[in-house]
Protein backbone atom coordinates (compact mmCIF):
# COMPACT_ATOMS: atom_id res chain seq x y z
CA UNK A 1 0.00 0.00 0.00
CA UNK A 2 1.12 3.31 -0.67
CA UNK A 3 0.53 4.76 2.37
CA UNK A 4 2.69 2.33 4.08
CA UNK A 5 5.81 3.37 2.02
CA UNK A 6 5.16 7.45 2.80
CA UNK A 7 4.96 6.78 6.33
CA UNK A 8 1.37 7.65 6.62
CA UNK A 9 -1.24 5.71 8.23
CA UNK A 10 -4.19 7.05 5.65
CA UNK A 11 -4.65 4.40 2.95
CA UNK A 12 -3.88 5.05 -0.58
CA UNK A 13 -6.58 7.13 -2.76
CA UNK A 14 -8.66 5.47 -5.04
CA UNK A 15 -9.82 6.93 -8.91
CA UNK A 16 -7.24 9.52 -10.76
CA UNK A 17 -3.92 8.49 -10.51
CA UNK A 18 -2.14 11.21 -11.81
CA UNK A 19 1.95 12.00 -11.06
CA UNK A 20 3.18 14.45 -8.83
CA UNK A 21 2.87 18.22 -8.79
CA UNK A 22 -0.22 20.65 -10.23
CA UNK A 23 -2.92 18.20 -12.35
CA UNK A 24 -6.18 19.09 -13.46
CA UNK A 25 -7.79 17.09 -11.27
CA UNK A 26 -10.72 14.96 -11.63
CA UNK A 27 -12.70 17.33 -12.95
CA UNK A 28 -10.19 19.06 -15.22
CA UNK A 29 -8.98 15.35 -16.90
CA UNK A 30 -13.00 14.51 -17.67
CA UNK A 31 -13.17 18.06 -19.71
CA UNK A 32 -9.40 17.22 -21.17
CA UNK A 33 -10.16 13.83 -22.28
CA UNK A 34 -14.21 15.17 -23.78
CA UNK A 35 -11.63 17.59 -25.56
CA UNK A 36 -9.72 15.11 -26.72
CA UNK A 37 -12.27 12.91 -28.16
CA UNK A 38 -14.21 16.10 -29.81
CA UNK A 39 -10.97 16.90 -31.51
CA UNK A 40 -10.63 13.60 -33.18
CA UNK A 41 -14.01 14.28 -34.27
CA UNK A 42 -13.26 17.76 -36.08
CA UNK A 43 -11.51 16.11 -39.14
CA UNK A 44 -14.54 13.95 -40.46
CA UNK A 45 -17.08 17.29 -39.71
CA UNK A 46 -15.31 19.22 -42.61
CA UNK A 47 -15.03 16.35 -44.63
CA UNK A 48 -17.97 14.30 -44.86
CA UNK A 49 -19.23 16.70 -47.40
CA UNK A 50 -16.10 16.76 -49.90
CA UNK A 51 -16.06 12.63 -49.10
CA UNK A 52 -19.80 12.63 -50.53
CA UNK A 53 -18.35 14.71 -53.43
CA UNK A 54 -15.71 12.54 -54.55
CA UNK A 55 -17.64 9.58 -54.35
CA UNK A 56 -20.53 11.27 -56.14
CA UNK A 57 -22.83 11.17 -54.17
CA UNK A 58 -23.64 15.16 -54.16
CA UNK A 59 -22.95 18.04 -56.50
CA UNK A 60 -22.95 18.08 -60.48
CA UNK A 61 -20.46 16.16 -62.45
CA UNK A 62 -17.90 17.60 -64.69
CA UNK A 63 -14.77 18.60 -66.23
CA UNK A 64 -12.15 21.05 -64.52
CA UNK A 65 -9.55 22.39 -66.18
CA UNK A 66 -6.77 24.60 -64.78
CA UNK A 67 -6.77 27.64 -67.12
CA UNK A 68 -4.11 29.86 -64.70
CA UNK A 69 -1.97 29.69 -61.94
CA UNK A 70 -0.90 33.52 -60.28
CA UNK A 71 2.31 33.04 -58.10
CA UNK A 72 1.44 34.79 -54.98
CA UNK A 73 4.53 34.61 -53.59
CA UNK A 74 6.23 32.66 -50.62
CA UNK A 75 5.11 29.30 -52.63
CA UNK A 76 1.48 30.02 -52.89
CA UNK A 77 -0.17 30.25 -56.08
CA UNK A 78 -3.89 31.38 -57.32
CA UNK A 79 -5.33 28.96 -59.30
CA UNK A 80 -8.39 29.01 -61.46
CA UNK A 81 -9.42 26.63 -63.68
CA UNK A 82 -13.17 25.84 -66.05
CA UNK A 83 -15.61 23.54 -64.92
CA UNK A 84 -17.79 22.23 -67.85
CA UNK A 85 -20.59 20.40 -66.73
CA UNK A 86 -21.86 17.07 -68.25
CA UNK A 87 -25.69 18.61 -67.50
CA UNK A 88 -26.24 21.01 -70.32
CA UNK A 89 -28.68 22.61 -68.13
CA UNK A 90 -25.82 24.04 -65.82
CA UNK A 91 -23.65 26.92 -67.45
CA UNK A 92 -19.99 26.62 -68.02
CA UNK A 93 -18.32 28.42 -64.83
CA UNK A 94 -14.61 29.99 -64.09
CA UNK A 95 -14.11 28.77 -60.92
CA UNK A 96 -10.73 28.91 -58.18
CA UNK A 97 -8.56 25.61 -58.62
CA UNK A 98 -6.93 23.83 -56.11
CA UNK A 99 -3.49 25.85 -55.46
CA UNK A 100 -1.17 22.88 -56.03
CA UNK A 101 -2.96 22.63 -59.93
CA UNK A 102 -1.24 23.57 -63.00
CA UNK A 103 -2.18 24.90 -65.62
CA UNK A 104 -3.35 22.98 -68.45
CA UNK A 105 -4.63 20.15 -65.65
CA UNK A 106 -7.81 18.30 -66.46
CA UNK A 107 -10.06 16.27 -64.40
CA UNK A 108 -13.01 15.00 -63.56
CA UNK A 109 -14.71 16.28 -60.31
CA UNK A 110 -18.36 17.32 -58.68
CA UNK A 111 -18.85 20.85 -58.17
CA UNK A 112 -20.70 21.74 -54.74
CA UNK A 113 -22.85 24.59 -56.29
CA UNK A 114 -22.91 26.26 -52.93
CA UNK A 115 -19.64 27.05 -52.32
CA UNK A 116 -18.58 26.55 -56.05
CA UNK A 117 -16.25 24.43 -55.43
CA UNK A 118 -14.79 21.79 -57.48
CA UNK A 119 -13.63 18.39 -55.48
CA UNK A 120 -11.87 15.75 -57.64
CA UNK A 121 -13.63 12.05 -58.44
CA UNK A 122 -12.69 8.78 -58.73
CA UNK A 123 -10.09 6.47 -56.92
CA UNK A 124 -7.48 9.80 -56.18
CA UNK A 125 -10.24 12.05 -55.45
CA UNK A 126 -11.51 9.79 -52.54
CA UNK A 127 -8.41 8.86 -51.14
CA UNK A 128 -7.27 12.73 -51.19
CA UNK A 129 -10.43 13.00 -48.91
CA UNK A 130 -9.00 10.24 -46.59
CA UNK A 131 -5.91 12.72 -45.81
CA UNK A 132 -8.09 14.73 -43.61
CA UNK A 133 -10.57 11.75 -42.33
CA UNK A 134 -7.25 9.60 -41.51
CA UNK A 135 -6.66 12.41 -38.86
CA UNK A 136 -8.82 11.26 -36.30
CA UNK A 137 -8.00 7.87 -35.55
CA UNK A 138 -4.64 9.38 -35.69
CA UNK A 139 -5.93 12.04 -32.47
CA UNK A 140 -8.21 8.63 -31.07
CA UNK A 141 -5.22 6.47 -30.86
CA UNK A 142 -3.68 7.34 -27.91
CA UNK A 143 -6.77 7.94 -25.44
CA UNK A 144 -7.72 5.06 -24.22
CA UNK A 145 -3.74 4.47 -22.92
CA UNK A 146 -4.09 7.68 -21.64
CA UNK A 147 -7.78 6.94 -19.81
CA UNK A 148 -6.41 4.01 -18.59
CA UNK A 149 -2.99 5.41 -17.13
CA UNK A 150 -5.18 8.92 -15.62
CA UNK A 151 -7.69 6.24 -13.95
CA UNK A 152 -4.42 4.16 -12.38
CA UNK A 153 -6.14 0.77 -14.31
CA UNK A 154 -2.31 -1.00 -14.52
CA UNK A 155 -4.43 -3.92 -16.30
CA UNK A 156 -4.62 -3.79 -20.03
CA UNK A 157 -2.36 -0.33 -20.55
CA UNK A 158 0.60 -2.36 -22.21
CA UNK A 159 -2.39 -3.63 -25.00
CA UNK A 160 -3.83 -0.68 -25.07
CA UNK A 161 -0.05 1.27 -25.98
CA UNK A 162 0.64 -1.46 -28.70
CA UNK A 163 -2.85 -1.07 -30.70
CA UNK A 164 -2.44 2.87 -30.16
CA UNK A 165 0.87 3.14 -31.99
CA UNK A 166 -0.73 0.41 -34.74
CA UNK A 167 -3.83 2.68 -35.27
CA UNK A 168 -1.36 5.81 -35.45
CA UNK A 169 0.75 3.88 -37.97
CA UNK A 170 -2.20 2.68 -40.18
CA UNK A 171 -3.80 5.79 -39.85
CA UNK A 172 -0.88 8.02 -41.00
CA UNK A 173 0.05 5.92 -43.97
CA UNK A 174 -3.57 6.72 -45.15
CA UNK A 175 -3.09 10.51 -44.46
CA UNK A 176 0.62 10.41 -46.38
CA UNK A 177 -1.07 8.43 -49.63
CA UNK A 178 -4.16 10.93 -48.90
CA UNK A 179 -1.81 13.85 -49.07
CA UNK A 180 0.24 12.44 -52.29
CA UNK A 181 -3.12 11.59 -54.28
CA UNK A 182 -4.38 15.38 -53.59
CA UNK A 183 -1.02 16.57 -54.92
CA UNK A 184 -0.99 13.92 -58.05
Amino acid sequence: MIGSMTGSTRPAARGWAMGRGRTPGPVGMYILFVCWAVLGLVPVLFSTHDLKLALGEAGAPGTLTVVSCEALGKGRYDCKGRFVPDDDSLRTAVLQASPDSHVGQTYRGRLDVETDRVVRTGFAGVLAQFALIGLAPLVWAGLPYSVLFALGVRRGRKTAAIIGVVVSVASLLVVIAGVIAASA
